[in-house]
């Protein structure tokens, strides 16, 4: 069934949710708002949107879900980080911030970025493999200050955020991952919506 132009509805979606501490995730299932078919970020209710889009092959693929418990008010994180296939992975209040982050990412060739209201605050560049950097430890380790207080800035996080995105992609951890195919029931061992 087709939604209308300008047509608001709740829906039931499976959610990502973070267990603080730990890499372990829970899989629940939240009504999320749908306009005009677009699944919408509940920043109020600390769901937000997760993109995981393949960098490897240009294959095209991008999973999209939606995680809860990220602690994100504003703009978007994103990361070349993303155990085990390191495709780019993302998090964000909103598509925009989301998309500048990645597209971020793609022009480093790699790294960490922070982005709010289309603007970057801070960047790690890992332009070896993405995962890796050039630059001498000092310059690494400033960086990685820099880009953990500007992302801090952002909400309510949790320690070590960049750590927490780059365990959402890996689908062998139990409950919910998500992946450039889609989501990952892990306990079912298939993909969901």
């Amino acid at each position: 069934m087709s939604k209308g132009e300008g047509e608001t509805s709740r829906e039931s979606y499976p959610v990502i949710e973070i267990v603080p501490g730990q890499i372990v995730t829970k899989k629940v299932v939240e009504k999320i708002k749908v306009v005009d078919g677009t699944v919408m970020p509940d920043v109020e209710r600390d769901i937000l949107k997760l993109v995981v889009a393949e960098r490897h092959k240009a294959s095209g693929n991008i999973g999209v879900g939606l995680v809860k418990g990220f602690g994100l008010k504003k703009g978007a994180l994103a990361s070349s980080v993303a155990h085990d296939s390191h495709n780019i992975i993302a998090v964000g209040t909103n598509d925009f911030d989301i998309l500048k982050a990645i597209e971020e990412i793609n022009r480093l060739q790699g790294g960490l970025v922070v982005c709010a209201n289309l603007e970057i605050l801070a960047s790690l560049p890992l332009p070896i493999t993405g995962l890796l950097s050039p630059e001498p430890l000092e310059v690494v380790v400033s960086q990685h200050e820099k880009v953990e207080k500007a992302a801090a800035s952002l909400g309510s996080l949790p320690p070590a955020p960049f750590a927490i995105l780059s365990f959402l992609a890996l689908p062998v951890i139990p409950e919910l991952r998500l992946t450039d195919l889609g989501l990952v029931d892990v306990v079912e061992f298939k993909l969901i919506k």
